[in-house]
């Protein structure tokens, strides 16, 4: 038995070819758009302003967190300036004129000076061994600079060993070996990271660690060591 076949009615078709060749067509929808637009003028111009508000609202916060970071940058001047002469205490607070570190942090917190003054503020408190204070700054650092960046990692693994976690120490110094290595620190943060190993108990990491400095960074200052403390560790580890 045979199925019957729907046809298709052109309907959609025909509608189409009305729109196309019927002005009148156009102009009935025309007036449809216009009706609405009309009966919903308050609807429409409230979302036309609600978009032109959060446009004018994300331009005034770049242009505002612009002019914040070079105010802050200028005012973070002279605490810096401390901080390389070893004035910490200056650094940290001011000296009554210029404002510290500490300011620029509270005063200006989301600009690239408050992210900085976070690096030097963790430094001075580790020098300081304040080291739950130096982690606290430390961790709210980041940057794209590979040095500055890796050099943060480690001074919060410094802090962790002098607090005595180990474990946390490790992912740190981890994470400064690991982060865009490159022959000048790398190896120093392994050797670092090294240290940590044998003082969690884990000579087989050490090992491993000491290893790789010797296999990729032959000509660093750490290489000497490396060797040495891989065949100590290797002595004990075959007690």
């Amino acid at each position: 038995m045979s199925k019957s076949k729907v046809k298709p009615t052109g309907k959609k078709k025909d509608q189409t070819n009305e729109l196309l060749e019927n002005p009148e067509a156009i102009a009935t929808r025309l007036n449809r758009g216009e009706h609405f637009l009309k009966e919903n003028t308050k609807i429409v111009a409230g979302a036309i302003g609600a978009v032109i508000l959060i446009i004018a609202a994300a331009l005034f916060f770049q242009y505002n967190k612009a002019n914040q970071n070079k105010t802050a940058q200028a005012e973070m001047f002279q605490a810096v300036y401390y901080f390389e002469q070893d004035s910490v205490d200056l650094a940290l607070n001011g000296d009554g004129v210029n404002p510290g570190l500490l300011t620029i942090i509270d005063k200006y917190g989301g600009t690239d000076a408050a992210n900085l003054s976070n690096f030097y503020v963790g430094s001075i408190y580790l020098s300081q061994g304040q080291h739950q204070n130096a982690i606290d700054h430390l961790k709210k650092f980041s940057a794209d600079d590979f040095f500055i960046q890796a050099q943060a990692y480690a001074l919060t693994g410094d802090a962790c060993m002098d607090l005595g976690d180990v474990k946390e120490a490790i992912r740190y110094y981890k994470r400064a070996a690991g982060h865009e290595p490159n022959k000048f620190f790398t190896p120093k943060y392994l050797n670092k990271l090294a240290i940590a190993y044998e003082e969690s108990g884990d000579l087989k990491s050490a090992i491993e660690t000491y290893e790789e400095i010797e296999n990729k960074y032959f000509d660093s200052y750490e290489f000497t060591n490396a060797r040495k403390h891989k065949a100590r560790l290797q002595g004990l580890a075959s007690n």
